[in-house]
């Protein structure tokens, strides 16, 4: 089992479990709440028969990483992410992150530059800003997170049952493409993950990340469904695409779970978006400073 060491948590090294499989061009996969790297199996299978290295990783508290206290925020996640391709050596690297795994991806590339990144792409993203604010009424109200962090405390095996069933609109495809035993391997799956990182996760659903964006200059795509009930694309997906000018596939009527339910779909749509991307370049000018933070 390969494992990176990203901080330490009283006497315990934080680790985080990441798996690299295949050869050529790298592309890293970080997946979304509340799964792990297992999330990306189809995806993975795929791009390794096209000729791609492909890692993923599981986040701190979810999968075989480390069930760690802290940590719960994107400056912590993006930190882990950069030891990750720091210790793996990897440059010209293409980022795939769903869900929350965007959030890591937009604010690594805020904080540590783009000297190792190629490209990224962004699946069901949460960014620019999900929250609701006076200045920002097409957000989603707080008292929705707060009714997610009651639901966890009260009974998260619940909690995460109604989850997924919004996760994937099983009103629509429970059944095919979405078999009762792939729903009940991602209930085992989410709840096997630290009941402290379940709950904590719900805050960083609320981080801005305008500012960040603005520090984005890597070529990118956005692909989303039209009927994501977690991010609904009207605020997350259809903005950023405008804020990055990416290139940009919206599914019809997919759901928040296109990673299963559209995997050939999204993979094509991969491959195609690298092939666009041409020769991989020889030099780049960060835009951050490249540093590690001292997180943990």
């Amino acid at each position: 089992m390969s494992y990176v060491v990203v901080g330490k948590e009283n006497s315990q090294e934080i680790r985080i479990y990441f798996e690299d499989h295949g050869s050529g061009p790298p592309l890293v996969l970080i997946h979304g709440y509340p799964f792990s790297g297992r999330a990306w199996e189809r995806e993975v299978t795929r791009l390794i028969e096209e000729g791609h290295r492909v890692i993923t990783y599981d986040r701190r508290g979810f999968g075989q990483s480390d069930r760690t206290g802290m940590g719960y925020n994107f400056d912590t996640f993006a930190n882990d992410l950069h030891v990750l391709l720091t210790e793996l050596n990897l440059m010209d690297v293409i980022l795939i992150g769903h869900s929350m795994g965007t959030g890591e991806i937009i604010r690594y590339l805020s904080t540590y530059g783009t000297v190792k990144i190629r490209a990224a792409v962004f699946i069901a993203p949460i960014a620019p800003f999900l929250l609701k604010t006076v200045e920002h009424q097409e957000g989603v109200s707080v008292e929705v997170f707060d009714n997610f962090k009651h639901a966890i405390i009260e009974d998260r095996y619940a909690f995460v049952t109604d989850f997924l069933k919004n996760f994937y609109n099983t009103e629509h495809f429970l059944g095919k493409p979405l078999s009762p035993e792939k729903l009940k391997a991602d209930f085992y799956l989410a709840v096997a993950a630290s009941p402290i990182a379940l709950l904590k996760c719900v805050d960083t659903w609320c981080t801005d990340f305008c500012e960040d964006l603005e520090k984005v200059d890597v070529p990118s795509l956005v692909i989303q469904g039209d009927t994501d009930k977690i991010l609904p694309y009207e605020v997350t997906g259809k903005l950023l695409a405008q804020k990055l000018q990416a290139r940009e596939l919206v599914i019809p009527g997919g759901s928040h779970g296109i990673p299963w339910t559209h995997a050939d779909v999204i993979c094509n749509e991969i491959l195609d978006f690298i092939s666009g991307l041409g020769p991989v370049a020889q030099q780049r000018t960060p835009t951050g400073d490249g540093k590690s933070l001292s997180l943990q």
